[in-house]
């Protein structure tokens, strides 16, 4: 018995949705991902930058994301992130806009701009509501009115969506499910009743969890995310002790005692010692 793959892992994702033999699959999932701010479902993508083998696998900062164009000119980003970046709205506004501005080429007017669409499938909680899936676009703050759809930023967050109270009567559920990655034999085999590109998915993940060579890859990636996140943790902690040390000079500048100073500070009494010494 093989262990299935986790389908959140950047390297897997792209594997199963930027490759031109599962364009069906990504179409599946756009229109059920955009069926509330695209009138009329897309019948054709082009996939720009299609998955290859081994392609950004070493690379700890790489993100193997799918950036593709509908057959009406539309843009859209898919992204998925296992951990918190921080600044992920001011990120996702850069390379909206990049991709935006990137459409004119010289000589061509602002006409000719199409809508460019960031979809952000998130492993931790970002959006402070209980809602699973957010979608923005430009308004006007006290009428609603909406200034234009060319930006529209969709937010998923896995953590939200229980599996014991989703309704996999909504698709889009279900299609958030496989990509969390259910590992109940039940619960997967309603996901992809008669949703023929689910299935085809489900088929893809499992055909790499069994396969040698992506198996590898696979691990590979995980090592490489894994030290990312050791990276990110590092320099969280780095700051936390910075500011920390930073109220515990100025509570002993005060002339607070080295227990009242830790007390507030959250650095040891030990540690408080140390900074006294040193300012002394």
């Amino acid at each position: 018995m093989f262990d299935r793959l986790d389908p959140k892992v950047d390297f897997v994702f792209k594997r199963i949705f930027g490759v031109e033999e599962n364009k069906d699959v990504l179409l599946d999932f756009l229109n059920v991902t955009l069926r509330e701010s695209e009138p009329l479902p897309i019948t054709d993508i082009q996939i720009l930058n299609p998955y290859i083998d081994k392609n950004g696998v070493h690379d700890k900062q790489s993100i193997l994301d799918i950036h593709a164009r509908t057959a009406d000119g539309k843009q859209v980003n898919i992204e998925i992130q296992l951990f918190n970046r921080y600044d992920i709205e001011k990120r996702t506004l850069y390379y909206w806009s990049k991709m935006y501005a990137g459409q004119l080429e010289e000589g061509q007017t602002y006409k000719e701009l199409k809508k460019t669409i960031t979809i952000n499938i998130l492993n931790f909680n970002f959006i402070p509501n209980e809602r699973y899936y957010n979608l923005f676009h430009l308004r006007e703050d006290h009428s609603g009115l909406m200034l234009t759809d060319h930006i529209e930023i969709h937010f998923m967050e896995l953590p939200k969506l229980q599996e014991q109270r989703a309704s996999l009567s909504d698709k889009l559920v279900k299609w958030l499910l496989f990509l969390k990655g259910v590992d109940e034999p039940e619960l997967w085999e309603v996901i992809a009743m008669n949703e023929p590109a689910l299935q085809k998915a489900m088929d893809t993940l499992e055909f790499l969890s069994q396969n040698e060579e992506a198996r590898r890859l696979y691990e590979m990636r995980q090592k490489a995310l894994h030290d990312e996140a050791s990276m990110i943790d590092g320099a969280k902690e780095e700051g936390r002790l910075a500011k920390a040390t930073e109220v515990a000079l100025k509570l002993l500048k005060r002339g607070m005692t080295v227990v009242e100073a830790s007390e507030i500070s959250g650095l040891s009494a030990s540690e408080v010692q140390r900074l006294k010494d040193v300012r002394h």
